[in-house]
């Protein structure tokens, strides 16, 4: 026997659950997994829940997640090493930056420096806690500064543990544009962070858009603003090619994850309203 949820002919009712349900993208159903793995997933998270909760099990989940993280990071470290002794991909690092250096401009280097500045420390968990809350408070549902909160803190422990296992030198400060910066260079910080803050915001937001054509606009815009942020540390000389590169591997894996664990969530959590027949 059919139900709305099977139809895509737009009707009331169906559009009604789904503005108020995050388990919805467009017409697909996050909490259907397709694959064995991902099934596997779920018949292991819901077997946890009878016994412990959906709650205990979202923070286990989450656990887990932060070892990812750091496990990810410590082996985009040594796939780095490994392509750096063979002088792979790090033989761009010095051509990319003298290409950067022969199109400066006095006032293109203000600019980029007041966009960069957006992906700094201070600015950018401001403007993710902004976007995290006002989207909680018109939901009226805690899920996004959750997911933000979960998303942000791991993408700063994967630039701390990188920076830390790697040391490596940033460019030469005559080849950088001021302010100039004295931490390690690897990985990049600010394009890491990007990818990790805008792609959580272009998920939170196709979560709640009924047109194809606006989830593509979301995630595009989303995208070109993480790419923007890295290119921009390279213009500058404040970081090499290659911290940028890995930044945004690293960046879009996490935000894999963290969809992951909020999908587990949505397959567990109790029924909080009825479906519609």
């Amino acid at each position: 026997m059919s139900t709305s949820h099977d139809r895509h002919d737009g009707q009331p009712e169906w559009d009604a659950v789904r503005a108020e349900d995050d388990r919805y993208l467009g017409w697909r159903d996050l909490t259907v997994w397709k694959t064995a793995a991902g099934r596997m997933m779920v018949t292991l998270a819901r077997q946890a829940a009878r016994w412990i909760g959906p709650y205990p099990v979202l923070a286990l989940t989450l656990l887990i997640g932060v070892a990812l993280a750091v496990a990810l990071t410590a082996a985009s470290v040594e796939i780095y090493e490994a392509v750096a002794e063979a002088d792979g991909i790090a033989g761009l690092d010095q051509p990319v930056l003298q290409a950067a250096i022969a199109v400066r401009t006095p006032s293109l280097d203000t600019a980029v420096t007041a966009f960069t500045n957006l992906g700094g420390p201070v600015v950018m968990p401001i403007l993710a806690a902004v976007v995290a809350i006002t989207l909680a408070i018109r939901r009226r549902q805690v899920s996004p500064v959750v997911l933000m909160a979960v998303a942000t803190a791991g993408s700063l422990l994967m630039t701390i543990v990188g920076k830390a296992l790697v040391g490596r030198i940033r460019p030469p400060l005559a080849d950088a544009v001021p302010p100039y910066e004295s931490s390690p260079s690897f990985p990049s910080g600010h394009a890491l962070n990007a990818m990790v803050v805008a792609g959580v915001v272009a998920y939170l937001l196709v979560l709640r858009q009924q047109q194809w054509r606006t989830r593509t606009a979301t995630v595009a815009a989303a995208l070109a603003f993480a790419v923007a942020m890295g290119l921009s540390r390279v213009f500058l000389g404040h970081h090499w090619l290659t911290d940028v590169l890995v930044a945004w591997t690293l960046g879009l894996a996490w935000l894999a994850v963290v969809i992951t664990i909020h999908r587990l969530y949505l397959s567990v959590r109790p029924a909080d309203r009825p479906q519609v027949a």
